[in-house]
């Protein structure tokens, strides 16, 4: 039996149906946002070890990972004079900014919270040169609820309720610094 007539039909009528499907919610909700495409690099030689620390203090407060949100702009700025061979490539008080890439929320068994943040933006500095993200982390207190956990195990339901030790939260105390590092010589 000759199966390409079926196998051409399949190709067809997908083909018509990808074109016949839109997406309203998306046409609607992004129609008049300017979306930027992300920096692609085609070119690249990573093997350059040179590294320039550039120390960075958050200008406002942040209590936790609930007060922000992915894709939020975070404003910095840089605490020393960033020197490299002699030259002064940014000064110290210039202003810089990062993107919260992820956050994670705190979990149960003292499993903290976590923020990512990326694509940073120092004024003077290449930003694909710069260091791709920062993951600030809470207090883990995983490391004291599983000790509890076996010593309470033997006694019934009280191994089961350290279930409900939450770990801590992301918090950003103005002025905190951050060190991410410049890579002068990276293609």
């Amino acid at each position: 039996m000759n199966k390409t007539p079926y196998v051409l039909l399949f190709f067809l009528m997908c083909g018509c149906c990808a074109f016949a499907i839109q997406d309203d919610f998306v046409n609607t909700s992004l129609a008049d946002k300017n979306l930027e495409c992300p920096y692609y690099q085609e070119k690249y030689n990573y093997n350059d070890t040179t590294l320039i620390p550039v120390k960075l203090a958050i200008k406002n407060k942040v209590k936790s990972e609930n007060d922000i949100y992915e894709g939020q702009e975070l404003e910095f700025s840089v605490v020393e004079n960033v020197v490299y061979n002699n030259k002064i490539l940014v000064r110290s008080g210039t202003l810089a900014t990062a993107r919260v890439e992820t956050i994670i929320a705190n979990g149960m068994n003292g499993i903290p919270a976590s923020v990512i943040l990326g694509d940073f933006k120092v004024g003077g500095l290449e930003s694909r040169k710069l260091t791709m993200e920062y993951e600030k982390y809470g207090v883990d207190l995983s490391l004291f609820v599983f000790p509890l956990k076996w010593l309470l195990t033997p006694l019934p339901p009280t191994g089961s309720l350290t279930n409900f030790i939450k770990g801590g939260h992301v918090k950003f105390k103005e002025n905190e610094e951050i060190l991410i590092y410049y890579h002068p010589n990276w293609l």
